[in-house]
């Protein structure tokens, strides 16, 4: 495709991964399309036609297409019992990390305590340019003994927006500030044991205002071929969850395959 075919192809894929088009939404027609787009008919039929083989798309009709539908087939189980808990003491506490042990009763199994850590609320930022690179850090963490690259985040203070942490931890520890951030999931990483709410956010993007201010979290900033990402994760230079989850939810939006241990 050229130019003008692929910054279409990229328009309608930010479109459908940032939710502007949403599930089982139908696009805009192809002469509406043509006009805010500025593109040709044939380039554009060649565009969705890609978009379709891709599955970001999916054709409805003649001239037809809508953004496929992600309605859930599978139902709860609305049989089963949770756990009960009757209290919970604190072992260890400080600002950074909590230690607990919670008392409680699993269905049809003698109760017992058992061991949570608390640590805080965590937002985390993917941010993409117009040539399909994510703004990654290159940095050591003493803890595994490594360098790797990450995606820029940190801690949620109390009373903040997780939206304006993701900014903010973007702008300090990049010295890019992203033009937008959207919501894309809000998970646990060690949902066993530890309670600590990672936010992740994608947006596209940012303006550069100046050098990193934060400095003890601020590494080698670089604009990383998303391309690429593949072949990080199989040299194992990808540290920490938050930034393989937003990165895998990069590439799955647009279609490609997460690699294997052998990539």
């Amino acid at each position: 495709m050229g130019p003008k075919s692929e910054r279409v192809y990229r328009t309608i894929r930010e479109w459908v991964a940032s939710g502007r088009l949403k599930p089982g939404e139908k696009l805009p027609s192809e002469r509406t399309l043509e006009k805010e787009l500025e593109i040709g008919r044939t380039q554009l039929r060649t565009v969705l036609a890609k978009l379709v083989a891709e599955k970001v798309i999916e054709s409805n009709a003649r001239s037809s297409y809508r953004v496929p539908s992600r309605a859930v087939s599978i139902e709860r189980p609305d049989d089963l019992e949770s756990w009960q808990i009757h209290g919970e003491r604190t072992v260890y506490d400080n600002r950074w990390v909590k230690l607990a042990l919670v008392d409680v009763e699993p269905p049809g199994v003698e109760r017992f305590e058992h061991h949570v850590v608390r640590l805080h609320h965590v937002s985390i930022a993917a941010v993409l340019d117009d040539q399909d690179r994510v703004l990654m850090l290159w940095r050591y963490r003493f803890v595994p003994d490594k360098w790797g690259w990450e995606l820029p985040g940190g801690i949620v203070d109390e009373g903040e927006d997780p939206h304006a942490t993701a900014l903010r931890e973007v702008e300090e520890e990049t010295g890019w500030r992203p033009d937008s951030l959207d919501h894309v999931v809000t998970y646990q990483p060690m949902v066993g044991m530890v309670d600590s709410p990672h936010e992740i956010f994608v947006g596209k993007g940012a303006q550069h205002v100046g050098d990193p201010t934060d400095i003890e979290e601020a590494g080698h900033v670089a604009w990383v071929p998303l391309a690429d990402v593949p072949g990080l994760m199989a040299r194992d230079e990808l540290m920490g969850s938050g930034t393989l989850v937003a990165l895998l939810h990069l590439l799955a939006s647009r279609g490609q395959e997460a690699p294997t241990a052998s990539a």
